[in-house]
C-alpha cells in the first residue's frame, strides 16, 4: 500500500512518502525513508520491492556522485533523470527492476522540475506526480487544489490535504508520511506526520 507523490511550487519541488515497510500482511517497520538525496539539490522517492527500491536507488546515487567526481560538475535534473531512465530501460531487457520513481531537483539555470519515471523506464516531466495506491487519492487531491505558482505553506498544506485523504479513504493506510524539499538552498527533510512510532526494545 505505498505512497509516494510530489509536486513542484513557485522555486521549489516538494516530495512525500509514506515509512511503511511491508511485507505480505506484516510490517515491519514504521521508519522507512523511502526518498534518498542524491546531492546537494536533488531528491528521488521511489516505491517498487524492497530490494530493487533500495538497490537502484544506491545505483543512481552512486554514479550520479561518480559523475561529479570525473568531471567536476553536478548533472542537472533534467540529465540525472535521462541517466536513471536510461539505466531502467538497459536493466527492462536483461533483469527488471520493479520500481517506480520521482526525482525532483533544482538548477540555476532552469529552476525545481520534477520527473515521473516508471518501472518500464517512462519518462516524464510532470508538475505534480504520483505512485501506488495513494495515488487515487492524491492526484485528484492535487488536480483539485494545485497551481504552479504556490508558496511552500500551499505546497505543505495540500500535502497534508493528500495524507489526509489517503488515511481516511484507503482501506489498508500507512500511518506515517516523510516530507522532503528541494530549493535553491538545497534537497533537505522538511517534516515527519506521523501517527505511529516504532518502539525501541530495551536490551535485557
Amino acid at each position: 500500500m505505498e505512497c509516494v507523490f510530489g509536486l513542484v511550487g513557485e522555486g521549489f519541488a516538494v516530495v512525500a512518502a509514506d515509512t511503511s515497510a511491508v511485507h505480505s500482511i506484516l510490517v515491519h517497520k514504521s521508519n522507512e525513508d523511502k526518498i534518498m538525496v542524491l546531492d546537494s539539490h536533488k531528491l528521488i522517492a521511489a516505491s517498487g520491492e524492497p530490494g530493487d527500491r533500495v538497490q537502484f536507488t544506491e545505483y543512481i546515487q552512486k554514479n550520479v556522485a561518480l559523475y561529479q567526481f570525473r568531471n567536476g560538475i553536478p548533472l542537472t535534473t533534467a540529465a540525472a533523470a535521462n541517466f536513471t531512465r536510461g539505466e531502467l530501460a538497459t536493466a527492462l531487457r536483461k533483469n527488471p527492476y520493479s520500481v517506480n520513481i520521482l526525482l525532483a531537483g533544482y538548477d540555476k539555470e532552469t529552476g525545481p522540475a520534477l520527473y515521473y519515471i516508471d518501472y518500464i523506464a517512462t519518462l516524464h516531466k510532470v508538475d505534480k506526480g504520483a505512485f501506488g495506491y495513494g495515488s487515487y487519492f492524491s492526484l485528484s487531491t492535487m488536480d483539485r487544489h494545485y497551481h504552479s505558482r504556490m508558496s511552500v505553506e500551499e505546497a505543505i498544506d495540500l500535502v497534508d490535504k493528500c495524507i489526509v485523504e489517503i488515511r481516511s479513504r484507503l482501506v489498508v493506510a500507512p500511518p506515517n508520511f516523510v516530507i522532503k524539499i528541494v530549493d535553491k538552498d538545497g534537497a533537505r527533510e522538511y517534516a515527519w506526520r506521523e501517527t505511529v512510532k516504532d518502539s525501541i526494545a530495551s536490551s535485557a
